[in-house]
This record gives C-alpha cells, structure tokens and sequence, in this order.
C-alpha cells in the first residue's frame, strides 16, 4: 500500500480537502499509475457541486492526468513499470461491440462500475482516515497515485511533457476530436464555436487543420477573443452585443448559416441556438458541451425536417488507446497547439485556486 497526498471531496459544494491517502496495489488488470500533472475540467466542478446525478462522495476527482506507470496487476501486458501513460476516462477494450464497431468510441466494457465509483471488481483502491473513498471518471487524478483499469491506459512517448500533455486527456483531444471526427469539417467551410474555453479552443484549432475558410467564435466573455484568434477564429462575436437572437445575427452573417456549428457550454438554449445558426438543407450540429441532469432540448422539427443535422460528441470520438499516443505525436510534431492551452501552472496544493481561476474564465 502507498501513502500519497490527494485532494479529497468529501461532500458536494465543498472546497477539496488535502489529505494523506492509502492507494492499494493494483488487483488483476490494473494498473498503478504516479501521477505527475493533471489539470481541472468543469466536468469535475459539475460532479464536485453536486449536480452530477452520478456522483458520489466521498471521492477523488480528476480526469485530465499523466504519469508513469509505477506497478501493474496479474494479466496485464500493454504497459509495465516506468512506462509514460494516460488515464483514459472512456477506455477501450478492444473486445465489446462498441469497440469493434468503427462508428463510435463508447467502449463499455467498465462502463457501470465506472459510473458507481469503483473498480470493474466492484470495490475501491482508495481509504482515507479508515473510510473507502470512490474513484472518479476510472481516472482519480487528484491523487499522487491512482489505480486504473488497463483498458483505461494508453502509453505514450517517454519525452513528451507530462504537464502538458495531461490536456490531451479530456479537453483538448474533445475538442479537436469534434471538428475533425463528428462534423469532419470541410476545407472552405464556415464554422461557429459557441463558447471559447479550452473545448472551444480546441474546436476552434480542430476546424483551422481541417482548412476552415472562416470560424466564428461565440462568447460573452470579451477577453477570450485575443485567443480565441491566436487559435484560428477569423472573428468573434458576443450574443449581448445584438438585439436579434444570436442564430438570426449569425444566419446573416453568413448567407443563410453555417455549414458546421459548435456548442461547447452546456447549456441547453445555445444547444438550440447552435443547431438554428446552421445553414438549411446540410448544416451540422455538434453538441460537445455536458448538460445538467435532466434537462432537455428542444427545436422545431422543421429545423431537421429542412436538412439541418443534430450530432453529439464524446471525447471527439477518438478510440482512445489507439489514438491518445498519436495525438501526443502529432503535438510533438508541432501539428497540434497544447502548450498554448496552458495558463497556470500550480503546486498541488493550490488545486482550490485552480478551481476558482477556472469558474473566473481566467
């Protein structure tokens, strides 16, 4: 067993608590992983404020994490100690129907342990001051070590920085992902990004590779246009800044609509916006961002009806073993931007401040 640091959210809307944890050594098919570097997502702020109908508390947080493979259980062959990995929260088996078939990344082998917080064996890796503490995502990151399923790991190139590359865990490989996997942009087409946070960023970069003529992005936050450019926008706009509904302002903007649209909020309105700003007869709608629980969206029918398609997107529709340690190759090529995503980097024990730099938009 291994005493390490993790930063553990004993109840929802709380701050996470730094505390000493014991990680239990991995059973058969899993791996122990040190984590080096992670980084915060507003999926874990969804989860941690407690609006997340899936969450459940005590637990560690995190999924956007690198490390070093430090042991593995019985059984497993892909990756050995010292090995550069990745947790992956979607694994891939390689062995359900979902993984064999080419037109999803759904892997659900563990997927109904996963969603419970514990290991595919049903139990935790992980206690605190005598209590089980649940895993997170199949990941927990938020811990110096953690334990994985060895379908949720995929290795890497040993040189590329752990800082860095965490991203391509979650947000960035989403994003990207969406662009170039779900609507498989065209060259020449013109796109709309609906929020411009490391997602939309990410799109943003995603639709510029595919050879995007012109991608607008969209969002309240002025401060984030600067980058959002630096990344590939052509121009952005904010929905405050027009008396008509944004769908309208942009069908204007654009001769009729755009060929492809974005929404990386999560609010269900800019879910319909989104879909409505899309040009009649082939627009394409990708919905990236997560929902609250529960909630619904709604359009006209007439909207479908005329030709316009609604799609959504789990991280960017990449198998994840197979295509993490190429998205790692292809940053280390130069051929897409990561380093750029970065704004903060913190010490461990200032994640709360991560989390507020996250909820300011800074």
């Amino acid at each position: 067993v291994i005493k390490c640091k993790a930063a553990v959210a004993w109840e929802a809307g709380k701050p996470l608590s730094l505390e000493e944890v014991e990680v239990a050594p991995p059973k058969a098919h899993e791996v122990r992983i040190k984590i080096v570097a992670t980084a915060v997502c507003h999926t874990d702020a969804y989860t941690l404020s407690g609006a997340d109908p899936e969450g459940c508390f005590p637990v560690i947080l995190g999924h956007e994490g690198a490390g070093i493979v430090e042991s593995v259980g019985e059984g497993v062959t892909k990756v050995k100690p010292g090995d550069t990995v990745i947790p992956l929260y979607i694994p891939q088996c390689g062995e359900c129907k979902f993984c064999k078939n080419p037109k999803t990344n759904l892997c659900q082998k563990i997927r109904i342990t996963q969603g419970k917080g514990v290991m595919p064996d049903g139990t935790s890796r992980f206690t605190c001051k005598g209590k089980q503490i649940y895993h997170f995502m199949g990941t927990s990151t938020f811990s110096e070590y953690t334990v994985v399923a060895d379908i949720s790991v995929a290795k890497i190139d040993g040189a590329a920085p752990l800082d860095k590359v965490c991203l391509l865990g979650c947000g960035i490989s989403t994003g990207y992902g969406a662009a170039v996997n779900t609507a498989k942009v065209e060259r020449g087409s013109t796109c709309a990004v609906f929020g411009l946070g490391g997602v939309g960023l990410a799109v943003v970069m995603g639709c510029k590779i595919a050879g995007a003529s012109r991608i607008i992005g969209i969002d309240l936050n002025k401060d984030k246009y600067a980058k959002a450019k630096e990344f590939g926008a052509t121009e952005c706009i904010s929905p405050q800044d027009f008396t008509k509904p944004i769908q309208e302002v942009l069908a204007e903007m654009t001769d009729g609509g755009v060929d492809y649209s974005f929404e990386c909020i999560g609010n269900v309105g800019v879910m319909r916006a989104a879909l409505e700003a899309c040009h009649k007869g082939w627009g394409v709608s990708v919905i990236v961002g997560v929902a609250a629980a529960g909630q619904e969206i709604s359009t006209r029918p007439f909207q479908l009806v005329t030709g316009r398609t609604w799609k959504g997107t789990a991280f960017g529709g990449w198998k994840s073993v197979d295509s993490v340690p190429k998205l790692v190759t292809e940053y280390m090529s130069k051929k897409i931007k990561v380093d750029e995503f970065v704004t903060h980097n913190l010490p461990f024990d200032k994640i709360n401040e991560a989390f507020e730099l996250m909820h300011t938009g800074k």
